[in-house]
């Protein structure tokens, strides 16, 4: 028996997590473990997925605890027990264990006091209540001090960092985020609060497009789970938000790799189904995509924006409108709201609707104001571009997507660059620089045939070979659309009125078209339309 403990234990200290799980059990079927020992077992079930064992053990100690009147370890134990069934979704049992420890701390000064508000913090930041969550955070932070505890002081001060983020405090709340990760990659927290926290930290800058941050601390993760090859806590998280990020800088088959990794754990995460099935969606295997944004589904996961941008690309336009319509109407979340917005932009130009466009438009740019992130930033010029160049104002649409692209390239985003680079082809041709359109979608082509984006090129060589009689006369579809109902009589207020936009865009847009035809007045742009077949 003497050997096996020590075995586990040395195992343990050597992040051997399967082995110092397997000696323990070993040694606590000869002899029943110590609580110390208890502990040892119980978190080495954790890390390799074995969550019933590692609660089974913790009712084991809190039970032993209680029986050397030691009611603050009994706490302890209680704590853990309640927060990994809170990490379930479990909160009914979650909340029994978080009573029962509180109700053994009464008129006790201790550290376990502060671990008892991390929940309640938690639970504040899902409610949307911030500044409570700061102040819950505040306060286990400084109990963690007081008893010197480092995993209690790191886990408040990433929850102060979160609720910081979350109030639009996004620099001080990442300052905190970035203390809370100097513990854990120093190595002075225990395993689990150690994968804790690295996962929460990734999700909160993933969650404000702070990517350069998730970027940094997901490959720190990586590495932290490569040194303990049979961890299989935490290593799920770390395979999905790798995949994404490696979706994002284009690495597309290197990512699919890393979302399939994480697909073929005995409990796959949700998410990973979704990463999978944007990188079938953007290489044009829609069918693959489909079964995959369905199986992210089933596992509770949202599978919007993708599943909208499928149903675009398959044509399906009034699926597409009706599904993201849906998603962004149930996000009440400013932050999770932007996620979508791209997508509800780029749909509603798509169906037409350029009312809805320049309002999800405007939300976009609202939330960039106050969560200032580069890629926030990028996304709302990349839409503001798009919807100006669908209103006619391709000298406004230019300015917009330049910013785009550049914050793109410094993002490290090719495919995304190359999308912007497509709509400043557009603006080109609008403009009449056919030349410079033809480079830009000669630029952007070759970055998508590069990535395997099939649908992206199958796009360009229909821009690229456009009827000659739309080249001629070197209207917009916009423009094209109002000068038929100016040949028809239409004033500049019926125009506005039957299509939805401003009497001053119409008037831009007439101003344009009399540019482009030569043109001096309304009853000479009827004869043109009518000379040349365009009504």
């Amino acid at each position: 028996m003497l050997d096996e403990l020590t075995r586990g234990r040395e195992s343990y200290k050597r992040r051997a997590w399967t082995q110092a799980y397997e000696a323990l059990s070993l040694a606590d079927q000869a002899t029943p473990l110590s609580v110390e020992d208890l502990e040892l077992l119980a978190t080495s079930a954790y890390l390799i997925g074995r969550d019933d064992d590692y609660l089974a053990v913790l009712d084991r100690g809190h039970h032993a605890c209680l029986n050397d009147g030691d009611n603050v370890g009994a706490a302890r134990c209680a704590f853990w027990s309640g927060f990994s069934l809170l990490l379930r979704g479990e909160v009914g049992g979650a909340t029994g264990w978080f009573t029962r420890a509180k109700r053994l701390l009464e008129h006790r000064e201790c550290a376990e006091q502060g671990y008892l508000l991390l929940p309640v913090a938690e639970q504040e930041l899902r409610r949307g209540d911030h500044e409570a969550a700061n102040t819950t955070a505040t306060n286990a932070a400084e109990i963690g001090d007081r008893f010197g505890d480092a995993d209690l002081v790191a886990g408040a001060r990433h929850l102060q960092g979160r609720a910081l983020v979350h109030q639009g405090r996004v620099e001080s709340g990442l300052a905190l985020l970035d203390e809370a990760m100097v513990a854990v990659t120093a190595g002075e927290l225990s395993p689990v609060m150690t994968g804790l926290i690295y996962c929460s930290v990734i999700e909160a800058c993933q969650r404000v497009f702070a990517v350069g941050r998730a970027r940094e601390w997901t490959s720190a993760l990586a590495h932290w789970c490569e040194q303990q090859p049979d961890m299989v806590a935490f290593t799920g998280t770390c395979l999905v938000n790798r995949a994404e990020i490696l979706r994002l800088h284009g690495a597309w088959p290197d990512a699919i790799k890393e979302a399939q990794r994480a697909c073929q754990r005995r409990k796959p995460p949700a998410a990973a189904f979704y990463q999978q099935a944007e990188v079938h969606r953007l290489r044009g295997e829609f069918a693959a995509a489909e079964a995959a944004y369905r199986s992210a589904s089933q596992g509770g996961w949202e599978p919007q924006p993708g599943l909208a941008l499928l149903r675009i690309a398959q044509g399906r336009t009034d699926a597409a409108a009706a599904a993201i319509r849906r998603a962004v109407s149930a996000t009440s979340d400013r932050l999770g709201c932007a996620k979508l917005l791209p997508a509800h932009v780029e749909i509603m130009l798509a169906v037409g609707d350029l009312e809805e466009a320049r309002r999800a438009c405007g939300e976009l740019e609202a939330t960039a104001q106050g969560f200032d992130t580069g890629l926030l930033g990028a996304m709302a010029a990349h839409a503001r571009g798009a919807v100006q160049l669908a209103e006619g104002d391709a000298q406004a649409a230019l300015g917009s997507l330049r910013r785009a692209w550049q914050a793109w390239q410094d993002l490290e985003a090719p495919y995304v660059a190359a999308r912007v680079r497509v709509l400043v082809g557009r603006v080109c041709r609008t403009l009449g620089d056919d030349d410079g359109a033809e480079m830009e979608w000669e630029a952007a082509r070759a970055v998508f045939e590069k990535l395997g984006a099939a649908p992206d090129v199958a796009r360009i060589d229909q821009f690229s070979q456009s009827a000659p009689s739309s080249r001629a006369h070197g209207l917009t579809p916009r423009e094209l659309q109002v000068l038929r109902l100016v040949a028809a009589g239409k004033t500049n207020r019926a125009i506005a009125t039957e299509l939805s936009i401003s009497d001053k865009t119409v008037a831009r847009h007439v101003s344009n078209i009399f540019t482009k035809l030569g043109l001096s007045s309304r009853a000479a742009a009827t004869a043109y339309a009518y000379k040349h077949d365009l009504v």
